[in-house]
């Protein structure tokens, strides 16, 4: 092995990091949800990524400030003490937690278009265990080993979307896009709706900067993959979901539970459905090995400085987290078989909706972390403190609308998940200070 292991990534894989980590399952099935809305929702997706793209702004300029791995954990560490670090990585681990679960569970539903086993409650465990498994072990090969697979599934993922929204194009019904507003609500209540379903789909942005200390000069390539990553899927969404609403019809599209497959299979005829659905398998599967590559880093800085227990600093001769990568896949798994009762699409529901509320707390605490981070600096750079305040405060009501509008019972569960945390950080300050 060469020193650190030192196959350090570089620009397109901290980019592929990203738009890997973004583009998930969400996407292929975000247009009918949109479609209860009509072409209104545009609004929201506008709003929804101007939002986002705030807060890789942010994100982009505390990496350049900070460069140790941890992201959204070193961010809030620096500006606000131990305490509140500890919190967000805990909130983002929880989080990483249910999003692995979801996607392997939508990876094995994706897998029942080709291999019906795959559907049923033993086939979707064996199916979505072994996925996670598969890719621990891919990751524990090293950084650099797992962001290989996710520069490959990347591509592979973006071709089926680029093409609906290149050729589909040409197919568009401008008659279809014509309604505004199909719901029964008001315009400003189905555009809040509208922010409230793109969400989701819109986070795993800042991926780039929790390895970031196994990137190539990460001051300045952080930055660049979190930026260029975040615009490329706002421009690829909005471009997409509006060919799909051109090309079906609003009231099939409702109800349709694969619609850029119908859109492809108007295109193409059988074989285009196929084809997305080839896609969308790739798409989770790429999305899951991210979010795998991603849980080791999170877990691994705070354990560097004594906030989450000891053994997640222990590494393996990769440099990779080994008890973090080991006993994340075996919760992630616990997560899959606890559950196995309920339906694939109630079970995937119910965690992509934890782990959203449970990502919204690192943002709303890193949104500000900028600002007390100057002032602690003791910096009389005006400029840089109102910038700062600029994208953090429009950065921190964006994320706030989000908390807001997240359903009663998904902020109970949430909420409990981050107390859960409290013990661990009064155990891991007692253990490293007594030993």
């Amino acid at each position: 092995m060469t020193s650190a292991q030192s196959k350090k990534i570089g620009l397109s894989r901290a980019t592929s990091l990203v738009v890997g980590n973004m583009i998930g399952a969400g996407i292929f099935l975000l247009p009918a949800s949109l479609a209860t809305l009509g072409s209104i929702s545009f609004i929201g997706w506008m709003i929804s990524g101007l939002g986002t793209i705030v807060l890789a702004v942010v994100f982009s300029r505390l990496s350049r400030i900070i460069t140790k791995s941890g992201g959204p954990y070193a961010y809030a560490q620096a500006a606000y003490g131990d305490f509140v670090g500890f919190i967000t990585a805990w909130s983002y681990w929880v989080s990483i937690l249910a999003t692995n679960a979801g996607i392997a569970i939508a990876f094995s539903g994706y897998l029942g278009v080709f291999l019906p086993f795959a559907n049923g409650k033993l086939g979707t465990a064996i199916i979505s265990i072994s996925a996670v498994g598969l890719l621990t072990i891919v990751n524990l090969r090293g950084t650099a080993a797992g962001a290989g697979v996710q520069l490959i599934t990347t591509i592979l993922k973006v071709i089926p979307l680029i093409f609906v929204c290149l050729v589909g194009t040409f197919f568009i019904e401008p008659s279809y896009l014509v309604e505004f507003n199909v719901s029964e609500q008001s315009h400003s209540s189905a555009i809040a709706a509208a922010i409230t379903l793109t969400l989701f789909a819109l986070t795993g942005f800042e991926s780039a900067t929790l390895p970031s200390g196994d990137i190539e000069d990460s001051d300045k390539t952080v930055p660049r993959a979190t930026i260029i990553g975040t615009i490329a899927v706002v421009v690829i969404y909005m471009i997409s979901s509006a060919v799909i609403m051109g090309l079906i019809p609003n009231p099939i599209l409702q109800t349709s539970t694969a619609p850029f497959a119908d859109a492809a299979e108007i295109i193409m005829g059988s074989a285009g459905k196929y084809l997305v659905a080839f896609g969308a398998l790739i798409s989770t599967f790429g999305a899951l090995n991210g979010w795998i590559l991603l849980q080791g880093h999170i877990t691994m800085s705070p354990a560097e400085d004594g906030l989450f227990p000891k053994f997640f600093a222990k590494k393996n001769a990769n440099n990779i987290s080994l008890f973090g990568h080991l006993l994340s896949s075996l919760l992630v798994t616990f997560f899959i078989t606890a559950n196995s009762a309920k339906g694939l699409v109630a079970l995937f529901t119910f965690l992509i909706l934890v782990s959203t509320f449970c990502l919204l707390i690192p943002y709303l605490f890193v949104a500000l972390s900028e600002i007390l981070i100057i002032i602690k600096s003791g910096s009389n750079r005006k400029t840089n403190l109102e910038k700062a305040a600029i994208f953090g405060i429009i950065g921190f009501l964006y994320t706030m609308w989000a908390v807001i509008g997240s359903p009663n019972d998904v902020v109970f569960y949430g909420v409990i998940f981050l107390l859960m945390g409290i013990p661990v950080y009064v155990w891991a300050k007692y253990v490293n200070r007594s030993g």
